[in-house]
C-alpha cells in the first residue's frame, strides 16, 4: 500500500493541513460526547458515525488512536447563554425519575444505537459527575491565575483577559455587545460564561461542594478538565459537531489557554448537520431516533451507508426516499459479496486509490464510489471479494454478513401470495396486493433471480 499523507480541515486555521501526530504512531483523540438527558437522535449520531470513520481512517494508517469520550450528565443548561434549567434536571422531571436514573439509562440507549451502527466504543468513556475534583482544581488554577470571577449565581470566566478570545469561530466580540439582548444578570462581558454554578435556594439532586460554595460544574469546563487527565496538555485531534463551534469549543479553548498558556489540540474537527424536513418526518414533534427507523423495517446500517454518501463537512438532508435508496444499495451490495468467492489476495491499484480518497479529510464519497467500478471491473471474483472487505475495515457496513432489517413474517405472506397469483396470470389480484403493501410502506418487485425483493417504501 502507498502511503498517502493524512490531510483534515482544520477548523482553527480553516485550511486543509498534513496531519502529523506528536507521538509517532500514536493519536491522541477528544470527542465531545452526548448529554444524557433524553435520546440521541439520528442527526446527533452522524456525529458519531463521522468520528468512527475517523479512528476506522487513522487506525487503516497503522496509527494507535487514544479515543476519549466525555458523558454529559450534569452541567449542560438548556440556553448556552448559562441560563435555564440544567438539561438533566429538566429530563429528570419529564421522565419522573431521578436526574441518576435517567443518566443512566440515555447512556446505555446512547451506547446500544452506537453498537447497531457498528461504531466502535472509545478507549475511555468519562462522565462529568466522576470527575468533579478534576473540574474544581482547573478552576482554581484559572483563579490563581486572575481569569475568574464571582457574582451570586456563580463563578465566571473573564473572556476579556484574552484578546484573541473567539478565535475558532471568528467572533466579531464588539458586535456581540453592541447587540446582546440576553440577560446578562452579573455578566461582565455576554462572551463570558460559567465554571461553576451555585445551587442557590433550591436543593440540586445533583450538586457538590466546592470552595466557591455547593454547586455543580459549568458545561464547557468538564471537556477541559477531562481532555487533559487522559490525554495530557496537549494532544492531537478535538471533535465535535459544527454547533460546537461558535460556544463549546470557543470556550474549552479560552480556559485551556488560560490555565496552560497554549491550546489543547493541534486539530480540530467538525462535523455537520443532518437535515430533516420535520413536517414530514417528524409531524409529532419529537427527535427522529434510530428506533423509529428500525421499527420501519430499515437496517441501521442502511442509515450508516447513507451517510457514507456525504462529506462530513456537508450539510446532508435526510429523506425516507434516500434512506429506502440506500437500504437497496446495501441490500445490492451485500447479494454481490455473497456471490464471490474467498482467497483473494487484495488489488494493489484499488487499495491505493481507496487510501487516497480516505485520507484526503475523509472523503467516503469518493471511497465509496470505488465500489462499484471495482465490482464491475475486470479483476477476478475473490479479489474482488478481498478488496471489498479491505475497504469494509473503513465502512463498517458488515457487508459480508446479512442484513439486519426486519421485514415482517405477514408482508413476506402477502408477496408470496402476489407471486403466485403471477403465476398463475391472475394479474389483476397480483396488483391489488402489489398496491396493498405499498400503501404499507413495503414495495415489492421480482428479482432477476426469481426471488421477491421487498423494500421500504415511505411516502408522505
Amino acid at each position: 500500500m502507498t502511503q498517502t499523507p493524512i490531510r483534515f480541515f482544520n477548523t482553527l486555521s480553516r485550511q486543509s493541513e498534513a496531519f502529523t501526530p506528536m507521538k509517532k504512531g500514536e493519536v491522541g483523540l477528544y470527542v465531545c460526547g452526548p448529554t444524557v438527558y433524553d435520546y440521541a437522535h439520528i442527526g446527533n449520531l452522524r456525529t458519531y458515525l463521522f468520528v468512527d470513520l475517523l479512528t476506522r481512517a487513522l487506525r487503516f494508517n497503522d496509527l494507535r488512536v487514544n479515543h476519549v469520550m466525555n458523558i454529559t450528565d450534569v452541567g449542560h443548561l438548556v440556553s448556552d447563554g448559562d441560563t435555564g434549567e440544567d438539561k438533566m434536571e429538566k429530563g429528570a422531571r419529564q421522565q419522573q425519575k431521578s436526574a441518576w436514573q435517567i443518566a443512566k439509562d440515555f447512556e446505555q440507549a446512547f451506547f446500544a444505537d452506537m453498537a447497531q451502527l457498528n461504531i466502535a466504543s472509545p478507549s475511555i468513556t468519562c462522565r462529568a459527575t466522576e470527575h468533579i475534583q478534576e473540574q474544581i482544581d482547573f478552576i482554581s488554577e484559572l483563579e490563581k491565575k486572575g481569569f475568574t470571577y464571582m457574582t451570586q449565581d456563580g463563578v465566571y470566566f473573564d473572556s476579556s483577559k484574552q484578546a484573541d478570545y473567539g478565535k475558532l469561530a471568528r467572533l466579531d466580540r464588539a458586535g456581540l455587545e453592541a447587540g446582546k439582548r440576553v440577560d446578562m444578570a452579573e455578566k461582565k462581558q455576554v462572551t463570558d460564561f460559567a465554571l461553576w454554578k451555585f445551587s442557590g435556594k433550591r436543593q440540586r439532586q445533583m450538586e457538590w461542594p466546592s470552595p466557591w460554595g455547593v454547586g455543580f460544574p459549568g458545561w464547557h469546563i468538564e471537556c477541559s478538565a477531562m481532555a487533559e487527565k487522559y490525554l495530557g496538555k496537549r494532544f492531537d485531534i478535538h471533535v465535535g459537531g459544527e454547533d460546537h463551534i461558535p460556544v463549546h469549543h470557543t470556550n474549552e479553548i479560552a480556559q485551556c489557554e488560560a490555565k496552560n498558556g497554549h491550546i489543547q489540540a493541534n486539530v480540530w474537527l467538525h462535523g455537520f448537520f443532518l437535515n430533516l424536513n420535520k413536517e414530514k418526518i417528524s409531524k409529532s414533534g419529537t427527535s427522529l431516533r434510530l428506533k423509529t427507523l428500525t421499527d420501519k423495517g430499515f437496517d441501521p446500517l442502511a442509515y450508516r451507508y447513507l451517510i457514507l454518501t456525504g462529506h462530513y463537512r456537508s450539510q446532508l438532508s435526510f429523506t425516507w426516499e434516500s434512506l429506502s435508496g440506500a437500504q437497496t444499495a446495501l441490500r445490492r451490495l451485500k447479494r454481490r459479496v455473497a456471490e464471490l468467492p474467498e482467497g483473494g489476495e487484495v488489488d494493489t491499484a484499488f487499495l491505493n486509490r481507496f487510501v487516497a480518497f480516505i485520507n484526503d479529510d475523509l472523503n467516503m464519497p469518493r471511497a465509496l464510489s470505488l465500489v462499484s467500478e471495482l465490482l464491475d471491473s475486470e479483476l477476478d471474483g475473490a479479489t474482488k471479494r478481498a478488496t471489498l472487505m479491505c475497504f469494509d475495515q473503513i465502512f463498517g457496513l458488515k457487508v459480508d454478513q446479512p442484513e439486519q432489517a426486519h421485514i415482517p413474517d405477514d408482508i413476506y405472506q402477502l408477496a408470496e401470495e402476489r407471486k403466485a397469483l403471477k403465476a398463475a396470470r391472475k394479474f389483476a389480484e397480483a396488483d391489488a396486493i402489489r398496491d396493498k403493501l405499498l400503501a404499507m410502506g413495503y414495495k415489492v418487485s421480482d428479482g432477476k433471480d426469481g426471488n421477491i425483493d421487498i423494500q421500504i417504501h415511505i411516502s408522505h
